[in-house]
């Protein structure tokens, strides 16, 4: 979640009630009791646009400045009961809201409806959400909308338990460098599903071509072992033991341009490593990422399943949701059953 500069948590500020929303409007009162909003103003398609402020008596509007200000705010939306709770950004805003408000909700979270505002919105996307979204029209069908149940990933550090972030997609390795490649790709107009695309071409062609130290062909010191065994991923020869070259993991269940990068994994945390980039094995990262999903993988290094639990040792950063993490041994699990208020 970028730094938010706002004016903390209140109720309907006069100031915010804004007209020109980069969602578009909706005329006439909405009512619906108890309704938190978070807002992330840095979210791409919420720059330079006024807060969506319903006309509303029970609607707390919460546009913290930092992450500590929003862990207070989602403590005082728990307190006073908040029933939906509106999260206006990206996936990282998301993120952010999710393991923020953790502590407050436990097991119990509120409705949520999420604006997608961000440069990515692949939850959205996996919700089948429409790109514009009005918050009064996503309040005001709150009572009629269907809902889809999502469980993001709790991501803890093994060596003292403590939960360091709730998210939906987890990648190390090579991934490090995709998004790096997909912020380039942001600063020359790509955004969602185009920039996901330029980024794929883009280091099909860099590790296909690359060599040397290229990052694009780098293997990073990790280990992933699944299931409550612990069982690690067997190897397939391909690289160096202790080696990959790219690791993801997700709960979700369809992804931007409708790639299947999962296969056929069941339900739980999906995930999908690789050993080496052989130029065989990139090749067919198209078909890959579209849920090619055959047995000469396996032994080319690709493996992908699912699990209730994953434990990761990395060597390097890990991304979640968008956000870089720092190496280190880590657990994660499925989170709370969420509930998703879709159109």
């Amino acid at each position: 979640m970028k730094p938010l500069i706002g004016v903390g948590l209140e109720r309907n500020p006069p100031e915010t009630r804004g007209v020109g929303s980069s969602a578009g409007t909706s005329s006439g009162p909405v009512s619906a009791p108890r309704i938190g909003v978070v807002r992330n103003p840095k979210s791409h398609r919420n720059k330079g646009f006024q807060p969506e402020v319903a006309s509303a008596p029970d609607i707390l509007t919460a546009i913290p400045q930092t992450r500590e200000e929003l862990t207070r705010n989602l403590a005082d939306f728990a307190a006073q009961g908040v029933e939906l709770l509106v999260i206006d950004g990206g996936d990282g805003t998301v993120r952010d809201v999710l393991s923020r408000g953790a502590a407050a909700f436990g097991a119990h979270w509120p409705r949520l409806v999420v604006l997608p505002k961000g440069k990515t919105n692949a939850l959205a996307a996996d919700l089948g959400l429409p790109a514009a979204w009005p918050l009064a029209d996503a309040i005001g069908s709150s009572d009629r909308a269907r809902t889809e149940i999502r469980r993001p990933m709790i991501i803890e550090r093994i060596d003292g338990d403590e939960t360091v972030a709730m998210g939906f997609i987890l990648g190390g390795g090579v991934f490090n460098t995709a998004i790096d490649a997909g912020q380039v790709a942001h600063r020359y107009g790509a955004f969602q599903g185009f920039a996901v695309a330029v980024t794929a071409a883009f280091g099909m062609v860099q590790a296909l071509f690359g060599f040397g130290k290229s990052p694009w062909r780098a293997l990073s010191p990790m280990n992933v072992a699944i299931g409550p065994d612990r069982q690690e991923v067997p190897q397939s020869g391909h690289g160096a033991p202790g080696l990959r070259f790219a690791c993801g993991m997700s709960t979700l269940n369809g992804f931007p341009l409708g790639m299947r990068p999962f296969g056929k994994a069941g339900p739980g945390i999906k995930y999908l490593v690789i050993d080496a980039p052989l130029r065989r094995v990139i090749s067919m990262v198209p078909a890959l990422l579209m849920g090619l999903d055959r047995p000469f993988l396996k032994r080319l290094g690709v493996h992908r399943g699912s699990a209730d639990e994953i434990v990761l040792r990395l060597g390097g950063k890990f991304i979640l949701d968008g956000e870089a993490f720092p190496p280190g041994d880590y657990r994660l699990r499925q989170g709370p059953e969420l509930h998703f208020l879709v159109p």
